[in-house]
C-alpha cells in the first residue's frame, strides 16, 4: 500500500514564509553591509537563493552566497564550502536548509563554521519537524511541523510550483 502525500504548503504560502525570513534575516543584520547566506547543497542552497533575491528587493545588503556540502550518509567526512573560509571570516553568516529534522546536517554545517571566527552566525530553515537529535535550533524558520518520526517531508523548489510535501 502506498503512503498518501499531503500537501503542507503550495507556492503562494512558501513564498510568503520566504519573504518573512528574509526580513527577520535582514533585521538581525540590519547594520551590515554584506552578510554571507551559506545554503547546505542541495534544496539549502536553493532556497538561499531564492532568500537572496527576497533580501535584495527590501534591502541594500551585499548578499554573498555559498555553497555548503555535508555528506548526508557520512556527515563526519569534511564540510566543504564554494568559498574559501576567509571570504567571511569575520562576517555575518546565515546557515540554511530546507528542512531540520534529526539536526544532523545542520549540525555538522555549523561545526564546520565554528572553526571559523564570525561577526555573527544564524540558522534558518524552512520547516522545521523537531525530531532533533542535536541541540541545534534554527534561528529562522518558515514552518513548526509536528510529525511522526516514519513520516517524510519533501521540499520541491520548482519555479512557480514550489511545494513542501508530507508522505
Amino acid at each position: 500500500m502506498e503512503k498518501a502525500s499531503v500537501l503542507i504548503l503550495d507556492d503562494i504560502q512558501i513564498n510568503h514564509k520566504i519573504k518573512r525570513i528574509a526580513y527577520q534575516i535582514y533585521e538581525s543584520n540590519v547594520n551590515e553591509s554584506k552578510i554571507f547566506l551559506a545554503g547546505i547543497s542541495k534544496n539549502g542552497f536553493q532556497l538561499a537563493e531564492i532568500l537572496r533575491k527576497e533580501l535584495q528587493k527590501i534591502s541594500e545588503l551585499k548578499v554573498e552566497l555559498c555553497e555548503v556540502k555535508v555528506n548526508k550518509k557520512n556527515p563526519l567526512e569534511k564540510v566543504t564550502t564554494s568559498l574559501s573560509s576567509n571570504d567571511y571570516k569575520d562576517q555575518s553568516v546565515v546557515l540554511i536548509d530546507d528542512v531540520l529534522n534529526s539536526g544532523t546536517t545542520l549540525i555538522y554545517g555549523v561545526r564546520h563554521f565554528l572553526e571559523v571566527p564570525l561577526k555573527q552566525f544564524k540558522t534558518a530553515v524552512l520547516v522545521d519537524r523537531s525530531h532533533k537529535k542535536y541541540p541545534v535550533k534554527a534561528d529562522f524558520k518558515g514552518l513548526s511541523l509536528s510529525t511522526s518520526i516514519h513520516e517524510t517531508v519533501k521540499v520541491n523548489f520548482e519555479a512557480g510550483n514550489n511545494r513542501v510535501i508530507l508522505t
